[in-house]
């Protein structure tokens, strides 16, 4: 019996030895990216993990915080194709995806592919816009397929959404269908820089010569890395604990925490614990890592759930925010 963990134990290592040589383009990536993105250390390493567990990722911020130019630096690092579609309450749904057009020559109707094929897609301020042009986005997340008349087209390989909105607060916002705001794997807030941090982009940006990112990887590459992601080991008590996690925010007596029972009023669906998960195995991938350790889950736990957890008008008037919520529930469950 004394010979089973023993196995497992050279099987970690040699998992882990694999991990640090197959994740080493993590730091050639970094390292492009912080040529032109200042500090937002949060907002790549969720922009990564969305690309490593092929998940989409809601951004939500002020303007001016180098979203868009994060997302951009991304693509030319990656040499994928990047497409940015500015959301406006006028877009149609073909603005999007595209559109039938007839060929008189030909005699019949061509497809027009719209500028949602391509691997990254930047969808700015995507809370501007109606219901159709939101359903017609989701099924591209969901199924990464189009459809154009009575043909369905796939999407390229790898497909990220990648989409910012502003606080609904702002003029015009319409706010996002719970079922697809589901549909993002990460909600990530950007905040400002830091004052030193401010005053080096202040820098560059007064600078006679900007930063050029070069192309370090290939799409192959990123298509591999997420096989490898895969292999990452999670162990029994890691799953047991991410499963907690998501139903203390459905059930939060059974875990002690009653006072939430009025404030939420639905919590994080299945998806959350498979995104949480894939999320954890990406983390200790870019930390170089063969295994996840709790600090994996409990690093990627708020950006999986911030968005999941349906709050009640009692919260709302008492100004308790899912974040609040979240952090409780990380400080009562207990740590394997």
């Amino acid at each position: 019996m004394e010979s089973v963990p023993q196995n497992q134990v050279v099987d970690i290592r040699e998992l882990n030895a694999r991990i640090e040589r197959e994740s080493a383009f993590m730091d050639i990536l970094n390292m492009e990216m912080g040529k032109v993105i200042v500090g937002q250390k949060h907002l790549v390493e969720g922009l990564l993990i969305g690309l490593l567990s092929n998940g989409h990722v809601l951004l939500e911020g002020v303007p001016g915080l180098a979203k868009t130019l994060a997302i951009n630096t991304l693509a030319t690092a990656i040499d994928a194709k990047f497409s940015r579609i500015q959301f406006t309450p006028d877009l149609l749904p073909a603005d999007l995806l595209g559109t039938l057009i007839y060929s008189q020559k030909q005699e019949e109707f061509m497809v027009k592919k719209g500028p949602i094929f391509a691997n990254f897609i930047l969808a700015d301020e995507i809370n501007r816009s109606p219901a159709k042009v939101q359903s017609a986005l989701l099924e591209a997340m969901q199924e990464r397929q189009v459809t154009l008349g009575d043909q369905s087209y796939k999407l390229p390989e790898p497909f990220l959404v990648l989409a910012t909105q502003n606080p609904i607060e702002q003029e015009g916002t319409y706010p996002l269908p719970e079922a697809q705001v589901d549909r993002f794997m990460l909600k990530l807030v950007i905040s400002y820089p830091k004052k030193e941090e401010e005053q080096l982009i202040l820098r560059q940006n007064l600078a006679k010569t900007f930063a050029t990112v070069n192309k370090v990887l290939k799409i192959e590459d990123i298509i591999k890395a997420r096989e490898v992601v895969k292999d990452v080991y999670m162990d029994e008590k890691i799953e047991r604990y991410i499963v907690d996690i998501v139903f203390a925010t459905r059930f939060p007596a059974q875990y002690k925490l009653e006072k939430f029972v009025s404030l939420i009023n639905f919590g994080a669906s299945p998806r959350a614990t498979i995104s949480m998960a894939i999320a954890a195995k990406a983390y200790a991938f870019i930390k170089r890592r063969g295994y996840v350790i709790p600090e994996d889950v409990r690093a990627v736990c708020h950006d999986v759930l911030r968005h999941r957890i349906g709050l009640s008008y009692e919260a709302e008037a008492e100004n308790i925010s899912a974040e609040e919520i979240i952090s409780e529930i990380l400080n009562t469950i207990e740590v394997p």
